[in-house]
């Protein structure tokens, strides 16, 4: 009995300890604030729920628009700019002729009125085609976005430009390593140096593009959804002893809305650890793989401390309930997004 009372006691007496040591209160308040990163190209279209998709090309069935902006075309990557998003995810592909691309499917079929693999045509080729031709919201019925884009699949040159002053995640759509020296040669000839320009690059997995740009460049950010769920999932454990976990070092955590208690010293300890260790904290949802926010409510779930970055998969509604003094949506379009957040939320 005289034991146990003493295990109970040790077992009180650490974890005490640990809490203290881990306490968030205890480092400093990061400095800045968080930064969107304006995911899917920028503003998109909502696809549809009952969509299962097929091999290397999404599903064309979307949601009733509320606007008419298509994933990694220019005005929606300008559009993504001014709703205040501190980066924007753009979907790059090499061409056959040695070019790169914005464009979020390895295919055309779905979503133009092309056929075949994006990287088996030409720049010039790529251009001819409508990214909105396929986009239907009744199976096939109708097509409201076909026709209605005056500006081509853009080029990288043509995504710098929109984007700019922002910088640019680029997320890679294949496993393929050669993927990365495309766009490495392609950003070289246009003068961009990511590094300086405060570009990041993404893919699924940690092998493929994702390792060859860390090979090309040491000291960019580059991560995977791979990697930052490994880096949470040791930190999770490790965290807690006052650790920083190897598999963190110089990469990136991907932190979940739900279950952020569980993490040592978040939001500030954490914040301070990663940012000694060289590594960047993203938030997103975690519950189907790594997401992002798509309702305006989910930014209550963030603490008013962190300043890492944040994923988000609607811009069009989150970032202006964050940025409500520089929205630049008309009230008409204010008006049918508040219509499809009631919808979406009635649905979940």
């Amino acid at each position: 009995m005289r034991f146990l009372k003493w295990l109970g006691f040790m077992l009180a007496a650490t974890f005490l300890v640990l809490t203290f040591v881990n306490a968030s209160w205890m480092a400093d308040a990061p400095k800045g604030r968080a930064g969107l990163i304006a995911w899917g190209g920028g503003v998109h279209q909502e696809f549809t729920a009952q969509n299962t998709g097929s091999a290397g090309c999404a599903p064309a069935e979307i949601a009733p628009p509320v606007h008419r902006y298509i994933a990694d075309t220019l005005p929606s990557i300008r559009m993504a700019r001014q709703l205040g998003a501190a980066m924007i995810a753009v979907d790059v592909q090499p061409t056959s002729d040695g070019q790169i691309v914005a464009f979020p499917d390895a295919a055309l079929d779905c979503r133009t009125d092309g056929s075949g693999k994006v990287r088996d045509h030409t720049l010039a080729q790529l251009q001819q085609l409508d990214p909105g031709y396929r986009l239907t919201t009744d199976k096939g019925k109708s097509f409201p976005l076909r026709g209605k884009q005056a500006e081509p699949i853009p080029s990288l040159a043509q995504v710098i430009a929109a984007a700019k002053p922002k910088p640019l995640l680029f997320v890679f759509r294949s496993s393929d390593p050669r993927d990365a020296e495309a766009l490495a040669a392609a950003l070289k000839a246009l003068g961009r140096d990511p590094v300086a320009e405060g570009d990041a690059f993404y893919a699924e997995k940690e092998s493929g593009p994702v390792a060859r740009i860390r090979e090309l460049y040491p000291q960019s950010w580059a991560f995977s959804a791979q990697g930052g769920a490994a880096c949470a999932s040791a930190y999770k454990t490790l965290g807690w002893f006052g650790a920083t976990p190897s598999v963190c070092t110089d990469r990136t955590l991907i932190m979940p809305l739900s279950g952020q208690w569980a993490y040592a010293g978040w939001p500030n300890k954490l914040l301070a650890r990663m940012k000694a260790a060289g590594s960047h904290v993203v938030m997103g949802t975690t519950d189907h793989g790594f997401g992002g926010l798509d309702l305006p409510e989910q930014l209550g779930s963030i603490p008013r401390d962190f300043n890492g970055y944040i994923r988000v998969d609607d811009i069009w509604t989150v970032a202006p309930a964050l940025f409500p003094d520089t929205d630049p949506r008309s009230n008409a379009e204010r008006e049918l997004a508040d219509k499809a957040l009631a919808r979406k939320r009635a649905s979940q």
